[in-house]
């Protein structure tokens, strides 16, 4: 990351910053920029070819036939999976051969490649790594729109919908996750994520102080290189 990161985003030098910073004002998102030793490349190809996402077990990469820069790689997401753990998270460590648009979008696509804000119904924060592949972006808060907002998509949501725009109508964008899907304002310049840098990010809950960080996966379609992601 640059030293022009936005006003969204604290920077902090070690996990325990990460894990303890509180969330205020504008910030909504907190990075622990590193880097990390190893061949994340030779892990992916030592895989193999797949489809779609999978979930790594620890037994997967540790069967692994690899280089010591190899088994450094894969000690390091390891580690990094056993850390969270060790802080009452449960973390994922996926590798995505491809991940691509919803084929039944409808009016507000609601995939992970559409930028979004995570919600839970109590105070839970979503923690991120890319190790190798393309990276997750960010949106600052205001140079986004809810797409419900949005006049024209709202109509039409309204007439799916088949009734007033009430409270009725609300739970009903929520059952549906419409309300937490946005499209970046015309100038708008989302910002990376980066790779080998571990992210905790404000969610939207009830009790939350602070705006919840806007932010989206990459296209990967069949063909590309494949990301290794850490999600929590």
């Amino acid at each position: 990351m640059s030293a022009l990161s936005p006003r969204c985003v604290q920077q902090v030098g070690s996990f325990a910053e990460l894990r303890t910073t509180p969330f205020a004002g504008p910030i909504n998102a907190l990075c622990w920029q590193r880097t990390l030793p190893g061949d994340y490349t030779e892990v992916v190809a030592r895989l193999g070819r797949g489809e779609g996402i999978l979930t790594l077990e620890e037994e997967t990469l540790q069967q692994l036939t690899l280089s010591s820069a190899g088994r450094e790689a894969a000690n390091q997401m390891l580690a990094d999976l056993k850390l969270l753990q060790d802080h009452a998270l449960a973390p994922l460590l996926n590798i995505i051969h491809d991940c691509g648009w919803s084929p039944v979008g409808g009016l507000v696509p609601t995939d992970v490649l559409s930028f979004h804000v995570d919600s839970a119904p109590v105070e839970v924060d979503t923690w991120l790594c890319t190790y190798h592949g393309a990276c997750s972006e960010g949106l600052r808060n205001e140079d986004a729109t809810r797409k419900i907002d949005q006049t024209a998509i709202r109509a039409a949501l309204l007439q799916e919908f088949g009734g007033a725009d009430d409270a009725v109508f609300a739970e009903w964008l929520n059952d549906y996750c419409y309300d937490r899907h946005y499209a970046a304002n015309p100038a708008a310049i989302p910002y990376p994520f980066g790779t080998f840098n571990l992210w905790r990010i404000a969610t939207l809950w009830p009790e939350s102080r602070v705006l919840p960080c806007i932010h989206r996966a990459p296209l990967t379609a069949p063909g590309d290189t494949p990301r290794l992601l850490l999600i929590s």
